[in-house]
């Protein structure tokens, strides 16, 4: 019971400091490049270390925290997400939220399914998965909910397409690139470092 009890206690505290760790993360230049357009994000590093080392539910909390921190930046901190906010509120909390708890959610279940079968490997795959559930789930969304609207209709003419799919290729680009070569390379490293102090190798 002591140790079962130790354990939950041990988790708790570093669940506790991996959301810290976000929302420092969140509210200085570690955690968002500005654009014009979509900030390019460091956040989903923190997320994908939390979903290996602390399980699903741990990374749903750290993706269900940085989600939170993005829709906190839709007031009056980054332009794209003032504008969504006041084209529609609820919608735009959706965006923000939903993604990034499924993607760290999601990124925590793919982990666990493929530790057993490539020790190593396990972190680089999962490290790579979390940007890109990131980016998708986010655009999708984005896609349904605003797609329509005179503001993300002004990008898809700017950016010279004719349909969704071309929209979140062109409006992604480099931006997507970035957050995942960025969060595989760190998210690896720390990860495995993290696993091996904790005597979870």
């Amino acid at each position: 019971m002591n140790n079962t009890h130790a354990s939950r206690t041990r988790y708790l505290v570093e669940l506790a400091l991996m959301v810290t760790i976000i929302f420092v993360m969140a509210f200085t230049p570690l955690g968002y490049f500005r654009t014009l357009g979509l900030s390019i994000t460091f956040l989903t590093v923190p997320v994908a270390v939390g979903a290996m080392i602390l399980g699903p539910t741990g990374g749903a909390i750290c993706g269900l925290a940085f989600g939170i921190t993005s829709f906190m930046q839709c007031f009056g901190m980054g332009a794209f997400g003032t504008m969504l906010f006041s084209i529609n509120p609820l919608g735009t909390a959706v965006v923000c939220i939903i993604p990034r708890l499924l993607e760290g959610w999601i990124t925590g279940l793919i982990f666990k399914a493929i530790r057993g079968k490539m020790k190593n490997g396990a972190y680089l795959v999962a490290s790579l998965a979390c940007p890109l559930l990131n980016t998708l789930f986010f655009m999708s969304t984005l896609v349904l909910i605003f797609y329509n609207t005179d503001y993300i209709q002004g990008f898809v003419t700017s950016l010279g397409v004719s349909n969704p799919f071309t929209f979140v290729v062109a409006f992604v680009g480099v931006q997507g690139l970035i957050e995942a070569i960025v969060c595989f390379i760190l998210a690896g490293a720390i990860s495995r470092a993290l696993s091996a102090a904790l005597h979870r190798i």
